[in-house]
């Protein structure tokens, strides 16, 4: 618990400085982007992001994952909201840490009690986001850990933690195509009952159209599944779209 008190007192200070700075950036430059991915492992997962841009090297933003459009469905409607800043560290190059906080039971209780057992505080993420978006290459390589906030699981199971991360890479052949490579991996890294294990480990290549209007996109990504400790390795695929204004 006093460990929860800390985080939130965190928070607040942060939020309460960073309104001179967000009020500021109105007048600038704010952009709002929703995506929108689907794969065979977290189902359906929509996503928004806000960036109020403070300068020519610096923004402040936010971002919402909505995992329960998905499988996180059965884990109290899992939610994800968190916010950092936005590095612009060249012509097309950004660096963007964030902390972010769930909502239901994964963590905290370990998915034990379902679709109604969800909880405010059930988890903390610092995550980052790379980003490389020039005139013939794109990248992005993403890392998040996923930590319980909470103790609430029974006697007889676990609370639970998650390393997710990806990288891919990608030739622009215009500003409507481009293709690439694409590689995500999830661990679990606590759980006192089952151990560690590699929930999926992905490789392929990817096919990406693009739309200049509002900045819009599809991307397919597909191939061979390289390792899978729950179940036998199989094929993965998964379906990206979105835009921003």
């Amino acid at each position: 618990m006093k460990k929860i008190k800390q985080i939130i007192k965190l928070t607040a200070i942060l939020a309460i400085t960073s309104l001179p700075f967000i009020t500021n950036a109105q007048e600038k430059e704010v952009t709002f982007s929703l995506g929108l991915t689907s794969d065979q492992f977290f189902g359906v997962a929509p996503n928004v992001a806000m960036e109020y841009k403070l300068s020519e090297k610096i923004g402040v933003s936010a971002y919402g994952i909505f995992w329960g459009a998905g499988t996180g469905a059965a884990w109290g409607n899992w939610t994800e909201f968190g916010g950092g800043v936005n590095l612009y560290l060249a012509e097309g190059v950004t660096l963007n840490p964030n902390l972010g906080f769930t909502f239901g039971n994964l963590l905290s209780k370990g998915g034990s009690d379902g679709q109604l057992g969800g909880i405010a505080g059930d988890g903390i993420v610092p995550n980052l986001f790379f980003n490389v978006d020039i005139p013939k290459f794109e990248s992005e390589i993403y890392a998040g850990y996923y930590a319980p906030l909470r103790d609430k699981a029974p006697e007889d199971g676990s609370t639970l933690a998650y390393l997710h991360y990806w990288a891919n890479a990608g030739y622009k052949v215009s500003d409507a195509f481009s293709f690439g490579a694409h590689f995500e991996h999830l661990k679990r890294t606590k759980d006192d009952v089952g151990g560690q294990a590699d929930y999926f480990q992905w490789l392929g290549p990817y096919v990406q159209f693009n739309a200049g209007k509002m900045g819009s996109f599809i991307r397919l990504s597909a191939g061979p599944e390289i390792k899978n400790d729950l179940q036998p390795k199989d094929s993965f695929y998964k379906l990206s779209t979105g835009f921003s204004f």
